[in-house]
């Protein structure tokens, strides 16, 4: 007589595949929050660096900020052509090329000081980053999904604006530290940069594709946004809300550098360094520990600290006072971590499952919008007018688009 239940090694032998599959997913989440968090690094990592550059190359301060401007070009750019090509294509067939458009960049910065080839440098970086923020998001969010599906999406959503805004805290931190007391200053930051984003690129090629790449036929597009309309609402708000913390963002990785070398007489690299870490350190932290809150009372809150932190900016550029420079640093980066980490939430839960890669690469678009438009704006001001005025109409711009991005939160979804 032949039994009708399953033979017990059958059964096992389907457990451990299935624990064998999850685990290959969980390697693969954490692989790709490696890679994530070491790009973005380097891609901020210039900016304690760009002291050297000014005392070599005799760059003013709109030369910062046009080096800074080429890579949110880059960015914004990527975003708009490429941001969304990983929902075709899959996410590692993305993911690659756009780290090695970074390690591309590092060898450039290796290579030549010349402010035309530091442009392309830091415009291959930009083109790079935005493949990559959009991709790299959607691909954890997925993969978190597949190691963990009865898991909330919180954790998922945490790693991955973690691993964006915390590598972009990390890269001036290490580098400043890097420029203060390792040889080679102009050297050895980019070296070590370039080495992690090669390990961590080939960590990923092993990691699962999550994306099913035997689609219709397809023809190429630029970037458009996808969202229900009765989300609508709540996605321009949570765009407004990435252009305002980018744009901080922006102005303590380009333009605090140099402020504390001029106005502060403080030359230390590693103070430069440490200044644009505490920023993107308190954004990581604070998305760390609201990941319990609803994403109302998060953009709530990053909203009013966003807005204390830019007063508090604005105070310690007029008086000069370094403590609360770094005050406003702080509560600015406590407000972005909390206002993007919803935003990205938002965005996960109202976009299309087919287009999710576009919808997130929309929201980057508007944050590295704010991370290029508002810095340059500052930048040409300082030419014509003097720092108080200049940083006047900064922050009064700025706060006009929290109080646009605080109605669009209180608004009420509209049914379609």
């Amino acid at each position: 007589m032949t039994s009708e239940t399953e033979p017990p090694s059958t059964a096992s032998g389907s457990a451990s595949a299935e624990l064998r599959t999850i685990s290959h997913h969980a390697r693969g989440f954490w692989s790709v929050a490696f890679l994530f968090a070491v790009t973005m690094a380097f891609a901020s990592a210039p900016a304690p660096l760009y002291v050297f550059y000014v005392e070599e190359q005799g760059w003013g301060s709109f030369g910062i900020t046009v080096v800074f401007a080429t890579y949110g070009v880059g960015v914004a750019a990527s975003l708009f052509l490429a941001g969304h090509l990983s929902d075709r294509f899959g996410r590692r067939r993305v993911v690659a090329p756009a780290v090695l458009l970074n390690v591309l960049a590092a060898l450039i910065f290796l290579s030549t000081h010349e402010l035309g080839w530091l442009l392309l440098a830091r415009f291959a970086s930009g083109l790079g980053v935005g493949m990559l923020t959009a991709t790299a998001t959607a691909h954890l969010a997925e993969l978190h999904r597949s190691a963990r599906p009865q898991a909330s999406t919180t954790r998922a959503e945490v790693v991955a604006t973690a691993a964006n805004i915390g590598g972009l805290g990390l890269g001036p931190l290490i580098a400043g530290v890097l420029a203060e007391w390792a040889p080679r200053p102009l050297y050895t930051p980019y070296a070590v940069f370039a080495f992690l984003m090669v390990i961590g690129l080939l960590a990923v090629v092993a990691a699962p594709e999550t994306v099913d790449t035997d689609q219709p036929a397809w023809t190429y597009r630029p970037q458009r946004v996808r969202v229900p309309a009765d989300a609508r609402a709540a996605y321009f708000a949570a765009g407004m809300a990435s252009f305002v913390a980018f744009a901080m963002f922006g102005f303590f990785t380009s333009l605090v550098p140099s402020f504390l070398a001029d106005e502060l007489h403080l030359r230390s690299h590693a103070v430069a360094g440490a200044i644009g870490f505490s920023i993107f350190g308190a954004a990581a932290l604070f998305q760390v520990a609201t990941g319990s809150w609803p994403r109302r009372r998060s953009y709530a809150a990053g909203l009013v600290a966003l807005a204390a932190g830019l007063i508090l900016v604005i105070g310690a550029l007029w008086s000069g006072t370094f403590s609360i420079l770094v005050a406003g640093a702080v509560v600015t980066g406590a407000g972005s971590g909390m206002a993007f980490k919803a935003a990205v939430a938002t965005v996960i839960s109202v976009a299309p499952a087919d287009a999710r890669g576009e919808a997130l690469a929309g929201l980057f678009l508007m944050g590295y919008l704010g991370i290029t438009m508002p810095v340059v704006l500052l930048g040409i001001l300082v030419q014509y007018v003097a720092t108080d005025p200049a940083m006047l109409t900064f922050g009064a711009l700025l706060l006009v688009l929290l109080g646009v991005a605080g109605r669009g939160v209180a608004a009420p979804r509209r049914t379609s």
